[in-house]
């Protein structure tokens, strides 16, 4: 099991839908999540991308020296980027990095934002040239361990004899991720990519999706991982956790609720409308699936559900769906920097993860510290995991 967290590049806060409780994100405190997530056991971080969003591959680049075993998972933007230069740079960041590059391809869901970029074309036209993209940029990547050249004539892009002289650490290119609900988008995760991302549906929509998702790459002889995007909502009791997820949206009236929903209805991304069919747009049928909360939909594009819970209850959420055979759980909380340690603290130890010895301080039996004349010595106190029995 491989647990990411999420560097909000967009801004982050205490509250949704309010100018109360807001955070500035700087440099300075991007640099305390990636520090905090890698010291902490995470296995990666996403980096969200789009017009309301700081780049996030210059971000990315700007993190390498300020972690260790952190991996950046950024976008691929086919119509956006040529997949020549995505090459090269996804290659030079791999190098530099020493292979902690995961690449996300995002195809867009909002025409009018894509128009801003100068991209203009519909749904189906951008998973046309999405999966021409895909296989140019694969190819260049893969050719560049042998020193060869690719050409490649496509309805939508082409390129000759594209050559990458420095290629990257991880082979035969590094993995693409990629999330869609579309027929196109299942179409050319089947056929082209590594791991498969879903936003957080209830288990039984998600088992759905993978078992459809499984059968289609079956069928092109190829096999994927899974993964899952879903926001997290931890406290010792199951009673404060709900609490928190109240206090969150405190501050979010019908108005602003509506805005966003209009917004996110004009989007011709499939996946953000399952998102806002979970909730319709009310605030009094959150609750979708046991603990899974949808509260964040209300106002935030994409992901849009949250885990709610005591440590042993997300825990064991999170082993359903490991069940269903996602991998890679990728998390995030409001505010962005505490939630990721809370969690870390308070999941981790319950977690089939390789990370927990790095957990191993706030379990030790006391008292110990602080303690004038003390003779306590801290004993480390094994954890209890779960697992598919417990669960």
């Amino acid at each position: 099991m491989n647990i990411f967290w999420f560097i909000p590049t967009h801004g982050d806060s205490r509250y949704l839908g309010t100018s109360k409780g807001a955070r500035q994100v700087d440099h300075a405190y991007m640099k305390q999540i990636a520090v905090a997530v890698d010291n902490l056991g995470y296995a990666g971080v996403l980096i969200p991308t789009g017009r309301s969003c700081e780049d996030p591959w210059i971000t990315a680049a700007s993190l390498i020296d300020a972690t260790k075993q952190l991996k950046f998972l950024v976008a691929l933007r086919p119509g956006i980027t040529t997949p020549a230069l995505a090459a090269r740079m996804a290659a030079t960041f791999d190098r530099l990095s020493n292979g902690r590059i995961l690449l996300n391809l995002v195809t867009g869901g909002d025409e009018q934002e894509l128009k801003g970029d100068g991209l203009y074309e519909d749904h189906s036209t951008r998973y046309q040239t999405a999966s021409e993209y895909v296989k140019i940029w694969r190819e260049i990547l893969s050719r560049s361990h042998t020193g060869e050249s690719f050409t490649f004539h496509g309805e939508r892009l082409s390129v000759d004899d594209a050559k990458l002289l420095y290629p990257p650490v991880q082979k035969p290119y590094p993995p693409l991720w990629f999330g869609g609900s579309s027929e196109d988008a299942t179409e050319l995760a089947a056929e082209q990519v590594d791991t498969y991302l879903t936003w957080g549906e209830p288990p039984a929509a998600v088992k759905e999706k993978i078992e459809y998702l499984k059968a289609k790459a079956a069928s092109k002889g190829r096999s994927l991982n899974y993964g899952i995007r879903l926001h997290v909502i931890v406290r010792e009791t199951n009673q404060q956790a709900w609490a928190a997820a109240d206090e969150l949206i405190q501050y979010l009236d019908d108005e602003t609720i509506a805005a966003a929903q209009k917004k996110f209805a004009q989007m011709d991304s499939i996946g953000q409308q399952r998102m806002a069919a979970l909730h319709g747009g009310r605030k009094d049928q959150l609750e979708v699936s046991p603990n899974l909360w949808a509260g964040i939909g209300l106002v935030r594009g994409g992901a849009g559900t949250a885990l709610v819970g005591d440590p042993e209850t997300v825990a064991a959420r999170i082993q359903e769906y490991a069940e269903l055979g996602i991998d890679t759980f990728i998390f995030s909380g409001y505010p962005h920097l505490e939630e990721s340690i809370r969690f870390a603290e308070l999941v981790f130890p319950l977690l089939p993860l390789k990370t927990r010895e790095k957990l191993a301080q706030p379990h030790l039996t006391g008292p110990f510290g602080e303690i004038i004349a003390n003779n306590y010595v801290p004993e480390v106190k094994q954890p209890k995991v779960l697992n598919k029995e417990t669960a």
